[in-house]
């Protein structure tokens, strides 16, 4: 069956009813103490299903193509590509990857904004042919190395969220394309359509209205040129919220009706990534040192001293960090606050503390100040929303090891799936059976020190 790969080096647990994802990690906990106390992963395939199902009921009428550099796992993929969605690449290799699964070379968009010509080169051969395009430059290139391409014109859209964005900005002024138009022309280029992307920091719907009207008006546009527009990509900025969702969807649903009505043949499409993966996963990691340290070298700058100065402040080293899972960390705000696994009294003291990787780096400190009881060496720590990021790329900090990832499903999900057909005798091969009762150690053994 298309949609999976028969030589998946991966497997899946089947959750009884009585066993809970809690479960599953606690035995991982248990297992890795024993082993060698490595971060892991655990990723619930079942939620990707649960995402697309709200897709489909909030969105329906856009069509999603997955942002495989969010999560480019074999178990993401094949579940996501068996669910009939696209995928939004950014490099050869995804695109390489994703072609694997047996998807078509229609539902696949090359979305770099910056271009290897090598890489244009392989799309050409693969088959692949929409790609984005906010730049004269960019344009030459692709009609050089791709001259059947069908170009997606990137445009730039009003940022009225008031949060810092990156100082890479892409997307091309809305005076600008035509003159872009007039070089596609020139070159034999097809523009078939256009992409904007509104940022997960934007808090205002409201910025679809702008974004949406300035797409109206390059298809417009392009009509005077002779292009036959039929793609209009919304972008990603997609949190997993469904409240989100559902605010987005309430205000591009009456504009795509009025500007890009369905009898209107243009295709609505958005690149949904940590919508789909983000909550799917969560990382355990060991806490491999510690130390305390003076409570006004600790303190964050501008932040007030409030707490005696002979209560310890605690920096704890975990075994993953920065050039690991928390690679996003150096480019987007990162708010989690860790579950403490072992347990712990509900009086116990809570002490100003810090979380940092292994690599000894200053900008290896993954949480600036929480509170947490006072950890051992050896005790773990849960993080959860952490499926997007990382997941699937390499590390070149020293002997860095991406931790290993055990997926896991419930047998409601299992039986779902089976019915919308997303089933074959390959990915059963993938499955294996976990009770609901696992066998676990002492409590205590959790916490042991190395």
């Amino acid at each position: 069956m298309k949609g999976f790969l028969e030589d998946a080096n991966y497997s899946i647990g089947l959750l009884d009813e009585g066993a809970t994802l809690g479960d599953v990690i606690d035995n991982y906990v248990y297992e890795h103490t024993l082993t060698g106390k490595n971060a892991f992963f655990v990723g619930d395939l079942g939620k990707l299903l649960k995402k697309h199902n709200q897709w489909q009921n909030v969105m329906a009428p856009v069509k999603p193509f997955y942002t495989v550099k969010c999560n480019s796992t074999p178990g993401v993929l094949e579940i996501l590509a068996a669910l009939g969605i696209g995928f939004a690449c950014s490099s050869k290799s995804e695109m390489a990857l994703v072609q694997d699964l047996g998807i078509a070379p229609e539902n696949i968009i090359y979305t770099n904004p910056c271009k290897q010509a090598s890489q244009i080169k392989y799309a050409a051969k693969a088959g692949v042919n929409i790609m984005t395009c906010d730049n004269e430059s960019e344009l030459k290139k692709i009609a050089r190395n791709h001259p059947s391409a069908k170009l997606l014109l990137h445009i730039a859209t009003e940022d009225i969220s008031g949060a810092e964005e990156m100082n890479m900005k892409f997307g091309t002024m809305l005076k600008s394309c035509r003159h872009l138009m007039e070089c596609a022309k020139e070159l034999e280029v097809q523009i078939v359509g256009v992409k904007f992307h509104i940022s997960s920091s934007c808090k205002e719907p409201q910025v679809y209205i702008h974004a949406i009207s300035d797409a109206r008006c390059v298809f417009d546009m392009a009509e005077e040129f002779g292009f036959k527009m039929n793609m209009l990509d919304i972008g990603g900025g997609f949190t997993g919220s469904e409240l989100q969702l559902e605010e987005v969807n309430h205000v591009i649903s009456p504009l795509l009706d009025v500007y890009f009505p369905e009898e209107s043949g243009v295709n609505v499409i958005a690149e949904p990534g940590c919508y789909y993966v983000s909550s799917a996963f969560t990382l355990a990691v060991n806490i491999i040192a510690k130390k305390a340290v003076e409570y006004d070298k600790f303190l964050p700058s501008g932040m007030e001293q409030t707490r005696s100065d002979d209560e310890p402040i605690f920096m704890y080293y975990m075994n993953d960090g920065v050039y690991g899972s928390f690679a996003s960390k150096l480019f987007e705000k990162f708010n989690t606050i860790p579950e403490v696994h072992k347990k712990y009294k509900e009086d116990e003291p809570l002490f100003a503390s810090s979380l940092w990787g292994p690599s000894c780096d200053e900008l290896d400190q993954i949480v600036e100040n929480c509170l947490l009881p006072e950890l051992s060496v050896g005790d773990w720590l849960i993080f959860d929303n952490m499926g997007s990021g990382t997941l699937g790329q390499q590390s070149a900090f020293n002997d860095f090891q991406r931790p290993p990832i055990y997926y896991m499903m419930s047998f409601n999900d299992w039986y779902e799936m089976q019915d919308a057909g997303i089933t074959s005798d390959t990915l059963m091969k993938n499955f294996f059976f976990v009770p609901s009762c696992i066998q676990l150690s002492p409590e205590d053994s959790f916490s042991t020190a190395a």
